[in-house]
């Protein structure tokens, strides 16, 4: 199903629910019942909880897009530290230097095809692509460099098999989602006793009123799908791409 779809569904329950909660509360109240007479301190408890969980939705979008940012982060200090690797096995002999960028780019090819489906599919990386990288370690750092220069360019390629195992360890910390059970409890809690209070407020049939309270209930379902949409970075919405691995490694499948 497609999430636009999930979204709309979402947005027009919500929305449906509290008009026909709000619809047959009317109707089983008496003619003498007076929708003006909200005690304060009501209203100041519902400007209150309204406040309070607006902060928290705030504080929630602005993590989930904060983890989103991380992991496209880490692909790309990934993807650039295997292109530095490519490029500064240059200086080495030809069947050296050929092996070592024969296997960077046999293990670029695999995380943007075979590793990248997983990570979606599944919510984790391949042992294949662990070994891969294992080799490229491999290549670069049984190498016995045959002269100063060697010598000089040998403890960067180190360093940037490093970076890249290290980005690598960080992509995979960062599949899952981000926010835990007890935070989308809380979320989804306190959604509802928000929305709630709007019937606490004695809310009327008249059109006005109606409106607002199914656009508020609507609003609530969209922030909250934003959160969920934002929650897996690498396999919903608006996730991170392998994009910089396709950028710096052209020809690549996938």
């Amino acid at each position: 199903m497609s999430e636009w779809l999930v979204l709309t569904l979402a947005m027009v329950a919500a929305c449906g629910v509290v008009l026909i909660v709000t619809l047959l509360r009317h109707r089983r109240t008496g003619a003498d019942y007076d929708a003006s007479e909200t005690p304060d301190v009501i209203e100041y408890m519902t400007m209150m909880i309204g406040v309070v969980y607006a902060i928290v939705l705030g504080l929630a979008i602005a993590g989930v897009w904060e983890a989103r940012g991380a992991a496209q982060e880490h692909v790309r200090v990934e993807a650039q530290s295997l292109h530095e690797v490519s490029e500064r096995a240059r200086i080495y002999p030809e069947d050296v230097r050929e092996r070592i960028r024969d296997d960077v780019h046999t293990y670029v090819s695999h995380v943007v095809t075979t590793e990248w489906d997983a990570m979606k599919s599944k919510g984790e990386l391949t042992d294949r692509g662990a070994e891969l990288l294992s080799r490229v370690r491999h290549d670069v750092t049984d190498y016995e460099p045959k002269s100063d220069f060697e010598a000089q360019a040998y403890q960067p390629l180190v360093d940037s098999v490093a970076a890249a195992d290290d980005a690598r360890s960080a992509r995979a910390d960062s599949v899952g989602a981000t926010m835990p059970g007890v935070v989308w409890f809380g979320l989804i809690t306190g959604g509802l006793v928000t929305i709630g209070m709007i019937f606490a407020l004695q809310i009327r049939r008249t059109p006005r009123e109606l409106v607002l309270a199914g656009l508020f209930s609507a609003l609530f379902a969209f922030l909250l799908f934003l959160i969920w949409d934002f929650d897996a970075p690498y396999s919903r919405g608006i996730a991170a791409t392998a994009e910089p691995f396709k950028a710096l490694f052209p020809g690549l499948g996938g």
